[in-house]
This record gives structure tokens, C-alpha cells and sequence, in this order.
């Protein structure tokens, strides 16, 4: 009779899944800190300033002096706030900006759960998203914080919409609900790409005319569900006084800011798995199989992170030059272009597997 391993029992098993997570999350919360420091950085460059560039070297420990400031001032919550919601709802919006990533796959195996439905679970962790801007903006006792709260209930429910759709043309071109799946299907050169059209044979390249428009959708979605510049209409200064994050300071208000941001690397990461091939490099990696596999995965690492980097400084571009879009302009492009268009593209993938070359 075989003696169980320690780690197959319930407290091996528990200390396993935390070191796991733990593992995910510390990276990420790191990776945070620098990320929001090129954020500023590109900002600044293209505004010809400097930015951060006094604590630390080059300004590189910014971010954590503003964690410091912000965890070491008074929380202040307004007289006649609901103080339990008004409490809890940064604490779910940084909660489920993190829930997300135990789907996402870093490289072969890398993954804290590599279940056979992750889109279905990143659809559910991402629709639930909304409730920590709702319950906050309504929790505050504020007619801008709530304004502000019902605007990103609209934007984010109708960006989910496309989202969506984007999401379904993906998987129709696989075939699997699994991301490490969907990562597998594109290894090879990089016009194998699901961008590209997805893999198989020079033919294959015509559905990118399909596969490159919804990757684009798929961008501005998010940086219409993250609130982003210049879909940030939640939080617009000019009418909401920054919206509802406006009677918030201190911790609850860098809660928030972290689940923010940690939405916006995790798109950031969707971009890089759906359409550009995860943690698998542009080009056949064979010798990899002979690599211990400890290195084979930090290789595919930082292949993903370097996606993810280059997704984000596109994300800090528009930020800078693309100036806010108005309230009506912003609903009209989701539901009268967007919407239709992925609508469109899903039939047409649907059409292609069944009757193309692959069907």
C-alpha cells in the first residue's frame, strides 16, 4: 500500500494552494507598482515633463511612497454613508481584480488552476467587477459619486457585450474554453497567431481580416471596461469630480486603484493569450524540451510579461493623446459598431470552421 504524500492531505494541500497563490500574487502586486510608474512615465514623456523622478533612481520608488501615504493617512467616511458598503465595495473591486488571475496560464503548467472552462470563469469574475463601483458610488451619500457609479454600470455592461462576443470568435476558432489550450494552438511561428487567423496553412491567413478587427475591439473594450482614458466617463473631472471614487481616501481609495490596475494588466494578459500567443515566443522552440523545465517556464515568462508590458505602454498612449469621448459617443460606439460588428465576425468564424478548410 502506497503512503499518501503530505501534500495530498487537506493541510498540504491547503499550504500548497496558498504558496500557489502567494506565488501569482506578490509578483503582480510588485509588477503593479512599476507598471504605475511607466504609466506616469509615458504620460509625462509625452506631455515633455519628467514625471517620477526623485525617490529612487529615476523615480522608481514612487509608487511605494504613495502606498506609504496612502496607508498611513486617516480614512475619512462621510456623515451619512452606509460606513459597511462604503468599506466593503473597494474591498470586492480589489478582491475580483485579483480573483481573475488564478485562470491565467504564465507558461506550460504555470497556472494556479487550469480548469477546462477559464473564459467562463474570467466572464464570471470580470461581470462581477461592476458591484464594488456600483455599491461604492451608491454607499457614499453623494449625487457625483453616484452619477458616476450609474455611468460605469452602462459603459462596463455594454463593453462586456462585445467583450463577449470577441471572446466566442476565439474560441470558435480553437475549439477549447481552455487558456493554456488556446496558447497551445498557437505555438509555431507567430502568423499562427490566432491574430493571423489562427494555425494551419497559408489560406489560414485570410481570417485575418476577421481576427485582427476584433482583436482592436477587444482593446478599446477594455479600456472601456477598466475605465481608461479616454472612456474614463465614470470619474470624468470636468462633470463628476472624479466620479465615485470622489468621497474615498486613503486605504479604501488605493483599494481601488490597485483593482483597477490589476484589471487592466489582466486584459492586458487576455490580449496577450487569446490573439498573440501567451508565453510562446514568434518563432518554433524545440530546444525547450531539453531544458529543465523550471527554466523552460521562466523563459515562456517572460515572453508573457514582455506582451503584457507592451500591451500596457499602448494602453498609457491613449491615455495621453486620445482626447475623452463624450457620454452619447461612447454608448453609440459599443451598441451601434461594436456590437454589431463582433455579432458579424462570430458568424463568420462560425462559417469558416464548418464550411472552410478545417470544417
Amino acid at each position: 500500500m502506497a503512503v499518501p504524500s503530505f501534500w495530498t492531505t487537506p493541510i498540504g494541500w491547503t499550504l500548497l494552494t496558498v504558496g500557489e497563490v502567494l506565488l501569482v500574487l506578490v509578483p503582480v502586486l510588485i509588477s503593479l507598482a512599476f507598471l504605475l510608474w511607466g504609466d506616469r512615465k509615458v504620460w509625462a514623456g509625452v506631455q515633455m515633463r519628467k514625471g517620477p523622478n526623485v525617490v529612487g533612481p529615476f523615480g522608481l520608488f514612487q509608487s511605494f511612497a504613495d502606498f506609504i501615504k496612502f496607508a498611513l493617512k486617516e480614512i475619512v467616511i462621510p456623515d451619512g454613508a452606509d460606513k459597511i458598503v462604503f468599506l466593503l465595495a473597494p474591498m470586492i473591486s480589489f478582491t475580483l481584480g485579483f480573483a481573475a488571475w488564478a485562470v491565467i496560464p504564465f507558461a506550460p503548467g504555470w497556472v494556479v488552476s487550469n480548469i477546462n472552462v477559464g473564459i467562463l470563469y474570467l466572464f464570471a469574475v470580470s461581470s462581477l467587477g461592476v458591484y464594488g463601483v456600483i455599491m461604492g458610488g451608491w454607499a457614499s451619500n453623494s449625487k457625483y459619486p453616484f452619477l458616476g457609479a450609474l455611468r460605469s454600470a452602462a459603459q462596463m455592461v455594454s463593453y462586456e457585450v462585445s467583450i463577449g462576443f470577441v471572446i466566442v470568435t476565439v474560441i470558435l476558432l480553437v475549439g477549447s474554453l481552455k487558456l493554456s489550450d488556446i496558447v497551445q494552438y498557437q505555438s509555431g511561428w507567430f502568423w499562427h497567431w490566432n491574430v493571423f487567423g489562427g494555425k494551419g496553412g497559408p489560406i489560414h491567413l485570410i481570417m485575418t481580416a476577421v481576427m485582427l478587427p476584433m482583436m482592436v475591439i477587444f482593446f478599446v473594450s477594455a479600456l472601456a471596461e477598466t475605465n481608461r482614458p479616454p472612456f474614463d466617463l465614470a470619474e470624468a473631472e470636468s462633470e463628476l469630480v472624479a466620479g465615485y471614487q470622489v468621497e474615498y481616501s486613503s486605504t479604501p481609495y488605493l483599494l481601488f486603484m490597485i483593482g483597477e490596475y490589476a484589471n487592466i494588466v489582466l486584459l492586458c494578459g487576455m490580449i496577450s493569450v487569446m490573439f498573440f500567443g501567451g508565453w510562446l515566443a514568434p518563432f518554433p522552440t524545440p530546444w525547450l524540451a531539453s531544458w529543465p523545465p523550471i527554466l523552460a517556464g521562466l523563459f515562456g515568462t517572460a515572453w508573457f510579461a514582455a506582451k503584457i508590458v507592451f500591451f500596457f505602454f499602448m494602453f498609457a498612449m491613449v491615455k495621453a493623446i486620445v482626447p475623452r469621448y463624450r457620454y452619447d459617443q461612447l454608448m453609440r460606439l459599443g451598441w451601434k459598431v461594436f456590437l454589431p460588428t463582433s455579432l458579424g465576425a462570430v458568424a463568420l468564424v462560425a462559417a469558416w470552421r464548418v464550411f472552410g478548410p478545417v470544417g
